[in-house]
């Protein structure tokens, strides 16, 4: 082969990496810039009495109850059923959210002497609860699109 033969497939190859690197740099910076819309129905409340609140979280530190580790946290008043939470352009990602029914409106998860909560609780993707809240890992969900819905159903201890 040539000399500048070589020179020359040398330059193709070396335009052809930074041509891919910019594409793969111009992808990743769409995706993080991205924004999507969620909505959190919950629904299996016993009954209208007081509030429903929710955190929203993007990681696992604090959750599901730890105070000002949630990205987002609203309560409403209850008035019909499902209830229904939106937040708009979120960054695209991974999120979990943790909620419970407030029947006494002090805007905490009340609980028993043994700890058991003695007010409605709920997570999305709705995992089993055995003996403890559920790790971020189980709830979590991604929003990857411009609208996103969860669904959570309520529990209640016996």
């Amino acid at each position: 082969m040539s000399r500048s033969l070589q020179v020359g497939l040398g330059a193709i190859a070396a335009l052809s990496s930074v041509m891919l690197a910019n594409t793969i740099h111009a992808q990743s910076t769409a995706q993080s810039k991205f924004k999507g819309n969620l909505t959190i129905e919950v629904g299996g409340l016993q009954n209208q009495k007081g509030f429903l609140c929710i955190r929203l979280f993007t990681e696992s530190k604090g959750f599901p109850e730890g105070e000002g580790k949630s990205t987002k946290r609203e309560c409403v008043k209850i008035t019909e059923e499902p209830v229904q939470f939106s937040f708009k352009n979120l960054t695209a990602g991974s999120y979990a959210v943790a909620a419970f029914h407030d029947v006494n409106g002090d805007r905490k998860l009340n609980r028993n002497a043994a700890g058991m909560p003695t007010e409605g609780y709920g997570f999305s993707n709705n995992p089993a609860i055995k003996t403890g809240p559920p790790k971020f890992g189980q709830t979590v969900f991604l929003v990857a699109g411009p609208n996103t819905g969860v669904k959570i159903q309520m529990k209640y201890g016996t």
